[in-house]
């Protein structure tokens, strides 16, 4: 990293435009953080151990860069870190899309498009305006896209606690929203860390369909929904098809239940606009996509990265977790011979589940 520039005498206030251009950027938040986190990399470190992980394997493959962010980039010794409200305006709700066994529920962020490039391309016109104001400065611009350890770094700048769930909760904001990090050299004054407002509540715990939070802030991943329909690319584990539902993609149970989310507020990015009906769509039409189909409608879209066969297999589960239909009769029937293993045995599966309903 450069080293910053000599000639800046007042940090506070180069700190206070900072946020002030990163709210002009469109971000609803701004906060800047130091770079300890040591009991966090002792958490992280813990759950690897105890392989909550699953098959995320690049958890661990980067070791103590995801908790030491100057072992990540070099010269790092502040984050300035930024949140941008994800909760599409006009979305079917999300309850009643979960309690129709014939529609598929895609988890509220991935409605739109990829938030990656958004947010990041907002942290380089950030990056750019701290340049034209103080010159050349060490810097690298992150969303979810490094071994980053976002929310505890969120939490340290003041944007949020982590809750029960592990998803940080902001009391004005809730929690539908994306996170992103600009570390740099410059060593700005540090925001106050927020403390935890989750009180006695449990609901979010209650609430996990497969039990995947298995004490606060305890998430094991190897049971949560979103890591089975997402990060998992083998065979569902049968015990925990029935309980994903009719869940395609992702899973927001915990986020809905939490009762912060009632200060939540709305996107108002264009770009996190529904798309293709995914807020509630019919299960046989989203079985029915073809591998070209399911590319032109998920491009520029989170749910691209899990590929058709992935797709094709979250479905089926769901069509199998629906009541009795010959029209989800047929259309597992047409699938049955997929060139794909993984989805023919998800297939398989979820046919003996509709002719057992059939004949009870």
């Amino acid at each position: 990293m450069n080293a910053p520039n000599a000639a800046i005498a007042d940090y506070a206030s180069l700190a206070s435009d900072i946020k002030r251009w990163g709210a002009e950027l469109g971000f609803q938040q701004v906060g800047i953080a130091a770079t300890g986190l040591e009991q966090d990399e002792a958490h992280l470190l813990d759950w690897l151990a105890q392989e909550r992980h699953g098959e995320m394997d690049y958890m661990a493959r980067h070791g103590t860069r995801r908790s030491r962010p100057a072992d990540l980039h070099p010269g790092t010794v502040r984050v300035i870190c930024v949140r941008l409200d994800y909760d599409p305006p006009g979305a079917r709700d999300a309850w009643k899309v979960i309690a129709d066994p014939d529609l598929g529920f895609v988890s509220r962020y991935a409605l739109g498009r990829d938030y990656h490039k958004i947010v990041r391309a907002r942290l380089q016109k950030l990056a750019d305006r701290i340049t034209d104001a103080i010159g050349p400065f060490g810097y690298r611009a992150f969303s979810d896209s490094a071994p980053v350890l976002e929310k505890a770094l969120a939490r340290n700048a003041g944007l949020g606690w982590i809750g029960k769930h592990t998803c940080l909760i902001n009391r004005n904001a809730g929690s539908w929203f994306f996170l992103g990090e600009l570390y740099t050299d410059l060593p700005l004054p540090v925001d106050t860390p927020e403390t935890d407002h989750c009180g006695t509540c449990t609901h979010c715990i209650e609430v996990c369909p497969t039990q995947a939070i298995v004490g606060p802030r305890q998430l094991d991943a190897r049971r949560c929904i979103s890591y089975l329909t997402i990060e998992l690319r083998g065979s569902i584990p049968a015990e925990l098809r029935p309980l994903i539902g009719n869940r395609i993609y992702g899973c927001d149970d915990c986020q809905l239940a939490c009762p912060w989310n009632k200060f939540a507020k709305k996107s108002v990015e264009p770009d996190f606009a529904v798309r293709h009906g995914l807020d509630g769509a019919s299960l046989i039409e989203l079985f029915a996509w073809s591998e070209t189909e399911f590319l032109a409608r998920t491009e520029g879209s989170a749910i691209r990265r899990i590929g058709h066969a992935q797709w094709l297999r979250n479905i089926a589960v769901a069509l199998g977790n629906a009541p009795w239909s010959a029209a989800i009769v047929i259309a597992l029937e047409s699938r049955a011979d997929h060139p794909s293993a993984l989805v023919r045995e998800h297939v398989a599966w979820a046919s003996r589940q509709q002719e057992s309903r059939q004949l009870a």
